[in-house]
């Protein structure tokens, strides 16, 4: 697995994003300050919904950008042979299942395909993100997920 390629596939997913969320913003914004949006009596919200919508927008976008700038600053490093950290590619086995994981500073929940393979970002602040860290190839990880212990096993961290 070349973590360098994956590496670049978020950072172009989340540029991506950061298009459609800036044309989201500004379309909010657009209808948050237009004279339609005016209240027409006390009972009216269009106006104050549409800078609600607005600002979650704005957030959204900030959201994005951070996470750009984390991955455009995270060094690309093997880890072969090492304790997982924030930044490597972790294969799992979790009950039978094969998964490839990357252990980022953000954007958790992003899938990419490389391959014809799923990557899953998560980041350590997620349970398995948390039990990872530290970890080497041949680890049992053990996670209770929804009250249920689930094992997982390093099969590899590139």
């Amino acid at each position: 697995m070349d973590k360098t390629h994956i590496q670049t596939l978020i950072v172009d997913r989340l540029q991506a994003d950061l298009v459609i969320a800036r044309d989201a913003l500004k379309a909010s914004h657009e209808a948050a300050t237009h004279a339609e949006s005016k209240a027409e009596n006390k009972y009216d919200t269009r106006g104050l919904e549409a800078a609600y919508l607005a600002d979650g927008q704005r957030r959204r976008v900030h959201e994005i950008e951070t996470a750009l700038v984390a991955y455009r600053n995270l060094p690309v490093r093997p880890q072969e042979g090492e304790p997982i950290r924030v930044g490597a590619l972790v294969a799992l086995d979790q009950e039978g299942v094969a998964r490839r994981i990357f252990l980022g500073p953000d954007a958790a929940g992003l899938r990419i395909a490389d391959e014809g393979r799923e990557v899953l970002v998560i980041t350590p602040r997620s349970p398995l993100g948390q039990a990872l860290l530290g970890r080497c190839e041949g680890d049992e990880v053990e996670l209770l997920v929804d009250g249920r212990r689930q094992l997982c096993e390093v099969m590899a961290v590139w």
